[in-house]
């Protein structure tokens, strides 16, 4: 798609039926009002003949995808490429990278305005303006700008590791209990440090949703805030209240509730009745940093980044270092940002084509089907593969799955290729036993 920047993604949403533009996000050079009409015509030709047009590729490598939610709204993602790495498919990574983006921005709006105002669609141009309150979590969606969240794309929550959970957890249940609330969280650098039970019970997307917006709020400056949301899957269409307070800057607790307590009650008489006394608690739990992990966790110094997804919570924790003992005459590592993006590429590559991806077992066949994210090949597996590896120019990789642990390494090139193994496992048997992760 040459109208697009290399590497860019540029966002439409029309009306299903008509295919009235509602709004474009994304690249900085939109596309032309005829490029958007055709790209919405082809797919309702296709529809006229019982075809269903889901992604197609263009000459330049760039990639369209379509997706219509609830027969009201279509959304469309554009990307111009450049997206993939070395050893993967950059065809596939980008058509999961789109489809899961589309996925995510329909519940984004969903929790933003409520399934009702999106499927009743009464009035265009009121919908229009009521959709840019989603412009936010949205941008945030496309543009990735926070290091090291990677929740949009696993649907796991991106979660911090607390050197003292026991205290943080008292603090959280107390809280939320004190505000009529069983739905409690504490937010630390972006990531889930502490919640209650019922917090972890949302669906994996409302959770990583949420985060995000938590991370919106706490970037808006404010030191609380009362904010309708609903729950994509569990309330799509009756309003909570979310409550959100900062504690230190970096630091932000937040509970779902009814119609009480007020703001004002919450955060004059709860908030320092069970926050004040854990101040050196959550400085201890901010000086984590984007480690995530406390320091009770000693790791290998030729790990250069860390996905850790627990499957049966749905939580990740990840991170990226850089190597101290590297010398010059081995290969150059890749840079920080960079292993960032391997890490996802490599999440993609193992879960399309090894590994399960644990949402996809609990969705309908036609969902699934939808998703396509697999690759044919996989289909004829007689067994589910537990460990994968891949070697690239950059960098070696590495995924391990267990029962309750999906785990995914870069490693040094200069690290022999037959001690991956043994480097994953003594990785994941040293987060776990010091973290209970």
């Amino acid at each position: 798609m040459m109208m697009l920047q290399h590497g860019s993604t540029q966002l439409l949403c029309l009306t299903a039926s008509s295919g009235v533009p509602l709004f474009t996000r994304g690249a900085s050079k939109q596309l032309p009002f005829s490029v958007i009409g055709s790209l919405n015509g082809v797919h309702m030709f296709g529809g006229g003949q019982g075809v269903e047009l889901s992604c197609c590729e263009t000459e330049g490598g760039g990639r369209v995808v379509w997706r219509v939610f609830q027969d009201s709204v279509m959304l469309i993602a554009v990307s111009a490429g450049g997206q993939g790495g070395a050893g993967c498919s950059s065809s596939k990574v980008e058509e999961v990278r789109l489809q899961r983006l589309l996925e995510n921005v329909w519940s984004c709006m969903v929790l933003v305005l409520g399934q009702d105002e999106l499927t009743d669609v009464r009035n265009v141009e009121r919908l229009k303006r009521d959709l840019r309150s989603c412009f936010t979590l949205i941008d945030q969606l496309l543009e990735e700008r926070q290091e090291g969240i990677l929740g949009h794309l696993t649907h796991c929550a991106d979660s911090l590791l607390p050197p003292n959970p026991a205290l943080l957890q008292e603090a959280v249940d107390g809280f939320a209990e004190a505000a009529e609330s069983e739905f409690g969280c504490l937010v630390v650098h972006g990531r889930v440090a502490a919640a209650t039970e019922k917090w972890w019970r949302l669906a994996p997307q409302e959770v990583v949703l949420l985060s995000a917006l938590m991370r919106s709020l706490s970037a808006s400056g404010s030191a609380s805030c009362d904010y309708p949301v609903f729950l994509p899957k569990g309330s799509p269409t009756v309003a909570h209240r979310l409550l959100r307070f900062q504690l230190l800057p970096g630091a932000d607790v937040c509970v779902l509730c009814g119609p009480t307590p007020s703001l004002h009650r919450a955060e004059s008489g709860l908030v320092g009745t069970f926050w004040t006394p854990l101040v050196e608690t959550l400085r201890d739990c901010l000086a984590i940093g984007e480690r995530c992990l406390p320091g009770s966790v000693s790791m290998r110094p030729d790990v250069l980044a860390v996905l850790l997804i627990n499957r049966e919570a749905r939580r990740s924790v990840s991170f990226v270092r850089t190597s101290t003992n590297h010398l010059p005459s081995e290969p150059p590592l890749p840079s920080k940002a960079r292993c960032w993006e391997l890490l996802k590429l490599f999440y993609i590559f193992s879960t399309t084509r090894y590994f399960t991806q644990e949402e996809t077992l609990s969705v309908s066949p036609e969902e699934r089907a939808q998703r396509g994210h697999h690759e044919d090949f996989v289909l004829g597996f007689s067994h589910q593969p537990l460990q994968c590896y891949l070697v690239t120019e950059e960098c070696k990789s590495y995924g391990l799955q267990t029962p309750q642990h999906q785990l995914f390494l870069l490693i040094p090139l200069s690290v022999p290729t037959f001690a991956l193994r043994t480097l994953a496992t003594q990785t994941l048997s040293d987060i776990v036993a010091a973290t209970g992760f």
